[in-house]
């Protein structure tokens, strides 16, 4: 059976390419996109991508989500700073979610370094540019890879 990831994106992560170049680079928001779905399709993996600007449609994903996939990879923006509400929607879910964001987060303002997502992730990926999907990816792969030798 062929294992389904979402990748959620939260705000202003459908600007880049435009959105402060320094920090996330210069490749556009559907490239990187097609990048993600085809190295997950390489995978084995069908995926899929939703992004939004809203708080609760992010949560209304991840809750979704917990019916179709079977695991999301979430970068959820400024949100992972303060959010606990999708803290909460991901708690509340038994689908496992990996944190990733383009860049390091820990090397940023004193704000960013701090993720109230995390700890109720499986795991977090920061600072590769849009190969932090793609670890993530790998993370997933190994992860349900080890489920099937159990």
């Amino acid at each position: 059976m062929e294992k389904k990831i979402l990748v959620i994106h939260g705000p202003n992560l459908n600007l880049l390419g435009e959105r402060e170049p320094g920090v996330y680079g210069y490749e556009n928001f559907e490239s990187i996109n097609e990048s993600i779905v085809e190295a997950a399709n390489a995978m084995g993996f069908d995926c899929e991508v939703f992004q939004s600007n809203h708080e609760g449609e992010i949560i209304d994903a991840i809750h979704d989500a917990r019916l179709e996939f079977d695991g999301i990879i979430i970068n959820a923006g400024a949100y992972t700073h303060y959010s606990y509400a999708i803290r909460d929607a991901i708690a509340s879910v038994k689908t496992p979610v990996i944190e990733v964001h383009m860049s390091n987060i820990h090397a940023r303002d004193e704000f960013r370094s701090k993720s109230v997502i995390a700890p109720v992730c499986k795991g977090q990926i920061c600072g590769f540019g849009k190969t932090s999907y793609i670890l993530a990816l790998e993370a997933f792969l190994e992860e349900f890879s080890n489920e099937e030798n159990r």
